[in-house]
């Protein structure tokens, strides 16, 4: 069964860091891209950062770049998203997908696959 699982979301004070994860199981997802992609309270989804399936591309959203970083674990089967100098408008659940390419990943149009997102709420 092809899963992905998100973690490490939670309450952080404006400023504060946050790191989450997203484990995929399943069929090898190391060739894969994988993305964030997160929901604010009354917001449409957005894109929030991509990476290719060797880690050597990446993308991201304009609202974050400069403050998050997406990688992928050494396996690949792993990707993870470092917060930093959070802020109120981070606050969002948050949701890992994967797909054939970066360029589908960044199109967010129907993902291959997709979790069931973490909460991340950020105090101002």
């Amino acid at each position: 069964q092809v899963r992905l699982v998100e973690s490490g979301g939670g309450l952080v004070q404006a400023g504060g860091s946050l790191r989450l994860s997203c484990a995929a199981s399943g069929p090898t997802f190391r060739n894969y891209a994988m993305g964030w992609f997160r929901q604010g309270p009354g917001k449409e989804r957005e894109f929030v950062a991509g990476i290719n399936w060797s880690g050597g591309s990446t993308s991201y959203a304009d609202s974050v770049k400069g403050r998050f970083t997406i990688s992928r674990g050494n396996a690949r089967n792993t990707v993870y998203l470092q917060m930093n100098s959070l802020k109120a408008e981070d606050t969002a659940v948050y949701h890992c997908a994967a797909d054939p390419s970066l360029d589908a990943v960044v199109a967010d149009s129907e993902h291959r696959y997709w979790g069931q997102g973490t909460q991340v709420t950020v105090s101002s």
